[in-house]
């Protein structure tokens, strides 16, 4: 599970050196990381049929299996298409992974012992993409953008082989093959992965301008409904809506979305910041973000120590208004920021990731029967990652909208009229005439230097302005979690008499 997650973000700041490595253009790179989401958030809804079908173990040992391999082609990868394809594909078979992650420790884990496991599942679930970067960053420099992929060999085989050994929750029951909503499954492919293409590549086409972008979004639409009402009239449906009936599960959704939202966004950010507006490398971006993944590791014993004495709503109440007085201080982020000035608000979006996430699980998923967990922990588990491709859509667009805004604000004022800004273009201009031994190239590469600074501080402007709406989700997100009931985990069953 930490793999198919880390394996999300683990390209995100190496992408420029997979596309010169495959002569790829600009416009084909980010397919590198969709290709990959638009499968993955395709397959975890259908996660509990296909567990029931094939059972935990062969399903989990299978999906190992496959991912393994399919990292192993992105390694081998010879062009942009054959990339795409086998990204598409690492997604896929590792989608699976992740909600039977979420199930099997409801099994194995019964009373407070659940508070543990919801611990341990929910700071991997937060933290891997969160590395993602760092770890992908360290890769590449220190090797080649093959190795983000080659890695995962030695870990995929080994698990594959531990968990067809050692698991045993159920039996598979593949009668269920020939009673399966077929039509149900190819509605919700089609409406889940031309949503997940739109949010994707909405920004950089435009949004409804393209025509492209229009129709996917008008597929998506009808599609969903389609599949929405389907599910709730056939008798075995392949996703559980009625799970939505129950009150924690529906608010654990929206947290779990909300939460997607503050992760993903803030993984997406902060990057493009150091990357475009610093000129980080992928190194210098990996050691920048370090302290969101090392403060979300000290937070896993503060929530254990917390989650066995405290009402685990007002603990995520807690873990939500962090997040968000996080992304508060984030929002005063300036051009001249690096790791020294961006470690305290990591550290405060770091730590209470665990008491975001384990909270939502325990509540939203452990308030279901057992019959009804499968089904529903993969729409749980889609929510959050449907929360981060919002996000970042949203995002993106904000940053092409308000950079353009905040850029036209600050040229507004630079003009004979602004005496700052005419000493400013003076010194340049001598300086470049100097420089380039031309009177005319120098004040030209003078007002080419302003319009880069002017546009880096729209830019920056922009990035708070970002942050700023991530932390209004945050504390809608927090006024709902009163209205969750407590829930009381079962008590581990006696232990058998000899």
């Amino acid at each position: 599970m930490f793999v198919a997650l880390l394996d999300i973000q683990i390209v995100a700041s190496s992408l420029q050196d997979i596309g010169g490595g495959l002569s790829a253009a600009q416009d084909q790179i980010s397919w590198v990381q969709t290709a990959y989401l638009i499968a993955e958030i395709i397959v975890i809804p259908l996660s509990g049929w296909l567990t029931r079908v094939f059972s935990t173990r062969w399903l989990f040992a299978g999906s190992a299996v496959g991912f393994t391999l399919a990292s192993m082609l992105c390694g081998l990868a010879w062009n942009i298409d054959s990339m795409i394809l086998f990204r598409g594909l690492q997604g896929m078979l590792g989608a699976s992974m992740i909600p039977t992650v979420f199930t099997s420790s409801f099994h194995y884990f019964q009373g407070n012992r659940r508070v543990y496991a919801a611990a341990v599942i929910g700071t991997i679930a937060s933290i891997a993409p969160t590395l993602g970067p760092v770890i992908g960053g360290y890769i590449t420099d220190a090797l080649n953008w093959h190795w983000l992929f080659y890695i995962n060999l030695v870990p995929g085989a080994l698990v594959a082989i531990f968990v067809a050994l050692l698991v045993k929750i159920d039996e598979p029951d593949l009668s269920l093959l020939r009673d399966a909503d077929y039509p149900g499954i190819a509605l919700m492919a089609v409406g889940l992965g031309t949503l997940e293409y739109v949010l994707e590549e909405g920004t950089r086409w435009n949004w409804f301008s393209d025509e492209t972008i229009m129709a996917c979004a008008y597929i998506s639409g009808a599609c969903l409904v389609a599949f929405f009402v389907r599910s709730m009239m056939v008798k075995n449906p392949v996703v559980d809506f009625r799970a939505f009936g129950n009150r924690n599960f529906a608010l654990g959704c929206f947290l779990s979305f909300t939460t997607g939202i503050g992760i993903f966004s803030t993984i997406y950010l902060t990057p493009l910041f150091l990357g475009y507006v610093r000129g980080f490398s992928a190194w210098q971006t990996g050691v920048a973000i370090f302290s969101t993944g090392a403060a979300s590791i000290a937070g896993v014993p503060v929530y254990i120590f917390l989650a066995r004495k405290y009402d685990l709503r007002w603990i995520m109440m807690f873990g939500l208004a962090c997040f968000g007085l996080a992304m508060w201080s984030f929002s005063f982020i300036s051009s001249d920021w690096g790791g020294g000035e961006l470690f305290w608000p990591q550290v405060i979006r770091g730590f209470p990731q665990v008491f975001c996430v384990a909270p939502s699980v325990t509540l939203g998923l452990g308030s279901l029967s057992p019959a009804r967990l499968k089904y529903a922990s993969g729409l749980f588990n889609m929510m959050r990652n449907l929360g981060g491709a919002v996000g970042i859509a949203v995002c993106g667009a904000m940053l092409n909208s308000r950079t353009n805004f905040h850029f036209q604000m600050l040229a507004g004022h630079l003009n004979a009229g602004n005496g700052a800004m005419v000493t400013l273009l003076s010194g340049m201009s001598r300086r470049l005439t100097e420089t380039l031994g031309s009177v005319q190239a120098g004040h030209a590469a003078a007002l080419r230097e302003l319009w880069n600074m002017t546009y880096a501080q729209a830019e920056t402007l922009s990035y708070g302005d970002a942050f700023r709406a991530i932390m209004l989700a945050f504390a809608l997100a927090v006024c709902l979690v009163p209205l969750m009931k407590k829930v009381v985990p079962p008590k581990a069953p006696p232990a058998e008499a000899h």
